[in-house]
């Protein structure tokens, strides 16, 4: 099957429930996997999993998430007692089959949700190694909220004489969310995102950027700004996404920037804003992080910042959705307009609160311990260790060492090259009593 139908409108409980009500109908002794449920995410992993046990409460089955980023022993321990529902995300999975401590020869349904995700060439490799280790006779599902063309086409080789079930269109976006644009300069976003959650008193807010860097610097720049906010990324440490998640769900972080992670599946109740920071270069992303929001019949609120070069994402958006989204300037905000008193005052107050601002303030040293009068500043013991570790920590990374060494002339190990760490270590104790080696 191929199931397409709006975030938000059950399609979780649209496999689960039917799956739960065969597997019950038909129990199998020692439990063995029969429904296989992969997602992209390990957020969503976790989520699906919680669901299959809310869902399933009353029943002798038996699941369980196997996702990366955490201990792998006790899922082994899991996977020994015998699982009716695994739901796995594909790397993860495959380091069990290939540690030879997961069996899915037995498994009857293979669910891919969020499927076009799954289906991208990213995940493509993995998925048909899955495959390789799953029984030829079963049942595939695939459900998702959008299906490009070319998914499409990659899902007709996967499947066999599909029935296909679409509510509503497939690119569709739920009735209750409106939808909006900001125009706005780009160096100006930041300022404008601030002013929209303090005027407007918003209080829970998603928020989408591009980059992993992008999450991290504007979840940094709102806390300055006096916002609380965690940011949430592939980068980032499965404990410190689960913390950051579990924050934002029960209000102790009030804004959430995340990266396209957050945008599949993630149920997040009643969430009433979200806000894309940068727009997604690939359309379809953008239905996917909207519908964070207006779930289950809820409204919501999906604004866009937008700068000029941002303008052909827009068109592709609106021409996907089929519909054109409102345009909205902001007084003081608009593109080209002036920033004003206030905003250039909260700009300022956010630089001298910014610790090491590049030797801004009055005193204070600039990169390589110079002064603003050029006077040497004699480095302690201390300083000189943590510069060793940092030239240690930076070896594996050869186009960091250099830009790193030609900053930073006198830097214990500058140079890395044969007789490189000598000549480093000679200028870092010449610099030490102001003599300049060359002589």
């Amino acid at each position: 099957m191929i199931v397409g139908a709006q975030t938000g409108t059950g399609k979780t409980a649209g496999f689960v429930l039917p799956l739960l009500q065969m597997l019950a109908e038909k129990p199998a002794a020692n439990h063995p996997i029969r429904v296989l449920i992969l997602t992209p995410t390990r957020e969503l992993a976790a989520q699906v999993e919680q669901s299959v046990r809310v869902y399933g409460r009353h029943l002798m089955l038996r699941s369980a998430a196997v996702f990366g980023g955490v201990n792998i022993n006790p899922q082994t321990q899991t996977l020994k007692r015998g699982v009716d529902i695994l739901v796995a995300t594909p790397g993860r999975l495959l380091d069990h089959a290939g540690n030879r401590t997961v069996d899915l020869s037995k498994v009857e349904f293979l669910v891919l949700d969020e499927a076009d995700r799954m289906l991208d060439m990213g995940f493509v490799p993995a998925i048909r190694r899955v495959l390789g280790l799953l029984p030829k006779h079963r049942q595939n599902l695939f459900f998702s909220a959008t299906f490009p063309r070319e998914i499409r086409a990659l899902a007709d080789s996967f499947l066999r004489s599909p029935v296909e079930v679409a509510v509503a269109h497939r690119q569709s976006t739920a009735d209750l969310i409106n939808q909006v644009v900001h125009p706005v300069d780009k160096e100006r976003k930041r300022a404008l995102l601030s002013y929209l959650i303090g005027s407007g008193d918003w209080r829970q807010v998603l928020v989408f950027t591009r980059t992993k860097h992008g999450a991290n610097r504007l979840a940094e720049q709102l806390e300055k700004d006096g916002i609380g906010a965690a940011a949430i990324h592939g980068n980032k440490s499965q404990g410190a996404r689960t913390r950051a998640l579990a924050g934002f769900k029960d209000g102790a972080v009030r804004v959430l920037v995340a990266t396209d992670i957050a945008a599949r599946g993630l149920d997040i109740e009643e969430l009433p804003h979200v806000v894309n920071y940068e727009l997604p270069n690939v359309a379809e992303d953008y239905v996917h992080r909207i519908g964070r929001t207006g779930r289950a019949g809820s409204s919501g609120v999906a604004a866009s910042l937008v700068c000029g070069e941002e303008d052909g994402y827009l068109r592709d958006i609106e021409r996907l959705i089929g519909r054109r989204i409102e345009r909205m300037n902001v007084p003081g905000f608009e593109r080209g307009s002036a920033p004003s008193a206030a905003e250039r005052q909260a700009r300022d107050s956010a630089a001298e609160r910014t610790p090491h601002s590049r030797g801004r303030r009055q005193g204070r040293p600039q990169a390589g311990g110079q002064r603003r009068n050029g006077q040497q500043r004699p480095r302690g013991r201390n300083e000189r260790n943590e510069d060793q570790k940092g030239n240690r920590r930076r070896r594996g990374a050869p186009s960091q060492r250099r830009s790193a060494d030609k900053s930073h002339p006198g830097h214990v190990g500058a140079q890395a090259q044969p007789k490189g760490q000598l000549r480093g270590a000679i200028s870092a104790v010449a610099a030490l009593f102001g003599v300049n080696r060359n002589r």
